[in-house]
């Protein structure tokens, strides 16, 4: 009599075993074709990251402050070395060359721990981007959009360039 049950069971057990494997293929299968958002780098703040610069120092969070009319602007972001020597980074934005000194291993915040960097002729209004190109060694640095803000909310207030009439 147990050949019997075990017969009858048998069915049984590969019917819920298949009912099974199939509700875990239909309820997770769709990450087999779709991009997890997790996984996409973004930079989670007003600025932009980059880390091409031909070097070891990368950018993060870099954005332009700027007057109004765009006539003017301020470069704040922050810079990272990750070398063992120190090195400078050079930025080209908006027909200007900036340079940024940074020690081995060390950060330098512009906005922050140093004046931001003037810009002038600026020629971009806030809400718009500003080609810039970050380079910090003989590798290929790429240009990046940076974001041209102004001066209206709170935390960058005291970043905006101020214009004498």
């Amino acid at each position: 009599m147990n050949s019997r049950s075990a017969a009858s069971l048998a069915p049984r057990l590969i019917a819920a075993v298949a009912l099974s494997a199939a509700v875990a293929l239909g309820t997770t299968g769709c990450t087999f074709i779709t991009n997890q958002s997790t996984t996409i780098p973004y930079s989670p703040s007003d600025g932009v990251s980059v880390n091409e610069t031909g070097g070891d120092i990368i950018v993060r969070n870099a954005m332009v402050i700027a007057t109004e009319d765009g006539s003017v602007g301020n470069l704040v972001g922050v810079f990272v070395n990750q070398g063992d020597k120190s090195g400078r980074i050079n930025i080209d934005i908006a027909d200007t060359t900036l340079t940024v000194r940074v020690p081995a291993g060390e950060r330098v915040s512009l906005g922050a721990d140093t004046d931001p960097l003037p810009i002038e002729n600026l020629g971009v209004k806030p809400g718009a981007n500003v080609e810039a190109l970050f380079v910090s060694g003989d590798g290929e640095a790429v240009p990046t959009a940076v974001p041209v803000l102004d001066g209206t909310l709170p935390e960058y207030a005291d970043l905006a360039p101020t214009v004498e009439e």
